[in-house]
């Protein structure tokens, strides 16, 4: 009951404090500035554990994708910069398919929702259907909570954080972050 709680929370301030509808404007958006967090290889935390469901009712966790680099991106469909970066996710997924493992988190919304947004920008990478449980999110709370949505995490070969985008995440910055962790990764 305590992590169905915490899971609650957690949701309600992703939905309502990341990207958020500001009252007197319509179309204007509140979400994270795209602060660029990166942890050198000594201060990274614990590798994290974490599994969900995707859309295809497959589990998908740090188990299967251990020895993987491993991008997470925190989203829902109608989060307007999730929108916006969807098109550079998904041609960076294609660009580092073998090398990465790329993985939506969805934290608002239902399957079907996520299926045709993922249909209509052409996500070819799974998406986990987080809104009901928030295990994905928990999992991540206390270690580098994503705390805006949309949140972009890159996860060494080890499962450890490596680095945090809060916010639109930037094409090139993306990247030479996944670059980054793609060298440190290869046996010398």
């Amino acid at each position: 009951m305590k992590k169905l709680l915490a899971a609650i929370v957690i949701l309600a301030s992703l939905s309502l404090g990341a990207c958020t509808e500001t009252p007197s404007m319509n179309t204007t958006y509140q979400s994270g500035d795209g602060t660029v967090t990166e942890f050198k290889i000594a201060a990274r935390a614990k590798a994290v554990s974490w599994s969900g469901i995707d859309t295809n009712n497959q589990i998908i966790s740090s188990t299967n994708l251990s020895g993987v680099v491993t991008v997470l991106n925190f989203w829902y469909a109608s989060c307007p910069p999730c929108r916006v970066e969807t098109p550079d996710l998904v041609a960076l997924a294609d660009e580092f398919n073998g090398q990465a493992q790329f993985v939506g988190v969805n934290v608002r919304d239902s399957a079907d929702t996520a299926k045709s947004f993922n249909r209509n920008f052409k996500v070819t990478y799974p998406t986990l259907i987080d809104a009901n449980s928030g295990d994905v999110v928990l999992a991540f709370t206390g270690v580098v909570t994503p705390s805006a949505v949309p949140t972009t995490l890159v996860i060494d070969r080890q499962g450890r954080v490596a680095a945090r985008i809060l916010g639109l995440a930037e094409k090139a910055t993306l990247r030479a972050l996944i670059k980054s962790v793609i060298a440190e990764a290869m046996p010398d």
